[in-house]
């Protein structure tokens, strides 16, 4: 008896085996394709910002210089600090203009389909394509907005909307709505208000619920996953993606209002030719978005709802 219980368990253990061995053959192509072209890029980049390295050659190990005069480097602080602004307001507005479209959308109006389309639509272009188009637009002599308004208004209304460091915020946040990102956003919001159970609606009706109480209640609890992840990748998004939209539009100006960090990890890569510095910002920019994203997870333990 003990002998066939003893075959049974060494037969169990095969099988347990080769079925992770299964598992991991099948999950092969990811694991190489991470440990390639995402696990080795940043172990080069940190190892690299130790280092002296130019394009012409490899350097020599420095020690912590680079991260000594990074530290010591004003500029690096005002970047840093665009960066934080730049990211932080990005998401929110984004986060608010993509959900209220999908709740538009959700209504079950007429012509969402086609609504869905326009506005989609834009989101599919190259960012650097929709960058110069917006930058046409908004031209201070030549844009048609400016000419729009002074038409509509009579006046010689010419703002240099991307070169005046209290309107490029405001123009720079609203070409942030037609990127890719926000679109991406906006359907995955939808998805998930169609899963939200209508009869947890009716109930709320029943118990006389206002449209407030209906969202806070049953809305927001449904799709708080959907939220937080949303809210995650336009995190890394605006810090990675930043550079697309502003290196066309502004080049990081005016004054430096807009030289976030990728633009700094431009200049001094393929212009001063300091790619030791350069992967500095690059490391500085990787650890901004695992902090962000290890704080909103942190918080999410808060207002995240999963359901059981």
């Amino acid at each position: 008896m003990s002998t066939t219980k003893a075959i049974q368990t060494k037969q169990a253990r095969k099988r347990k085996i080769k079925n992770a061995l299964s598992a991991y053959a099948f999950l092969s192509p990811w694991i190489i394709g991470f440990l390639l072209f995402s696990a080795y890029p940043i172990v080069y980049v940190f190892t690299m910002s130790f280092t002296n390295a130019t394009m012409m050659n490899s350097g020599e190990f420095v020690q912590f210089d680079n991260y000594i005069k990074m530290f010591n480097d004003s500029g690096f602080w005002k970047s840093l600090w665009v960066t934080l602004v730049f990211s932080i307001f990005s998401v929110i507005i984004t986060i608010i203009w993509a959900f209220c479209l999908a709740m538009l959308l959700n209504a079950q109006k007429r012509f969402n389909g086609f609504f869905q389309f326009v506005y989609f639509l834009p989101a599919v272009v190259p960012s650097v394509a929709l960058a110069f188009s917006f930058q046409m637009i908004f031209a201070k002599d030549t844009g048609i907005f400016n000419y729009m308004i002074g038409s509509v208004t009579g006046s010689n209304f010419s703002p240099n909307w991307l070169y005046d460091e209290t309107l490029v915020y405001p123009t720079v946040f609203f070409i942030m709505l037609f990127t890719y990102s926000t679109g991406q956003m906006m359907l995955i919001f939808r998805s998930g208000l169609k899963e939200v159970p209508r009869e947890l609606y009716e109930a709320a009706s029943l118990d006389g619920a206002s449209a407030f109480q209906k969202f806070r209640n049953v809305t927001f609890p449904s799709i708080s996953p959907i939220l937080l992840f949303n809210t995650v990748m336009a995190s890394i998004g605006a810090l990675n993606g930043a550079f697309a939209i502003l290196f066309p539009l502004t080049e990081g100006g005016p004054n430096g209002a807009t030289n976030v960090l990728s633009l700094s990890l431009y200049r001094e890569v393929f212009l001063n030719n300091r790619i030791g510095y350069g992967c500095c910002l690059a490391v500085i920019l990787f650890l901004l978005a695992v902090v962000f994203a290890s704080v909103q997870f942190a918080m999410s333990k808060k207002w995240v709802y999963y359901e059981n």
